[in-house]
């Protein structure tokens, strides 16, 4: 004779339980249970919107951490799922709009270790545009500045871009671009420092 199986918790119930005790063992189980049932769904969403696995991992990752964060601000107006999908819709916008500076389509060997987003990709998020020109501008040779506009505000692919500045070295515009983000990588920790002691 099979044992009754549970009935599974709904929704609202993992939500009023992660809500009523914040930071309880109790709490914190039914949040991860409320969030784990999602999170094929949100890394799906994401990957149609930006038609690439490791960020729709990572952007996957970003929206299930920030719902974590802000349970106690669910105002309950929307189905949970709606409000989820709302926060997955936003990155998803956010991240389309970003200048990918530090990291593009094709993967470096610098960014084959570590599975999250690094510091760096981090630290893009929250910069602003005219930081990440700045940067550009006191890090970069002038032919490295031309090669990162060219691919990541123009969009131009890297063959035009080789072809159009005369790049004659073995791995063209990708070798340029490699470069400098290996340059932009290293300045950000102190451009890091600069914003904070900026701060009020």
């Amino acid at each position: 004779m099979r044992t009754p199986v549970a009935t599974e918790r709904t929704d609202e119930q993992l939500l009023a339980q992660a809500r009523s005790e914040p930071g309880s063992p109790a709490a914190k189980q039914a949040a991860s249970e409320l969030l784990g049932r999602y999170q094929q769904r949100v890394y799906a969403w994401c990957l149609r919107h930006v038609r690439d696995h490791d960020q729709a991992l990572d952007l996957a990752q970003e929206v299930l951490i920030s719902a974590y964060r802000n349970l106690g601000s669910f105002q309950e107006r929307a189905r949970f799922s709606s409000w989820l999908f709302a926060i997955a819709r936003n990155r998803c916008v956010s991240a389309l709009r970003r200048p990918r500076l530090l990291y593009e389509e094709e993967r470096d060997p610098d960014q084959l270790h570590g599975s999250g987003p690094g510091p760096a990709e981090a630290l893009e998020e929250k910069l602003g545009e005219e930081a990440l020109l700045e940067l550009i501008r006191t890090t970069l040779s002038p032919r490295e500045q031309e090669v990162v506009w060219l691919r990541c505000f123009e969009r131009m692919p890297v063959e035009t871009i080789t072809r159009m500045l005369g790049i004659r070295q073995a791995s063209g515009a990708r070798g340029v671009l490699q470069s400098a983000r290996r340059k932009l990588r290293a300045a950000l920790p102190d451009l890091e420092l600069r914003l904070r002691g900026a701060q009020p």
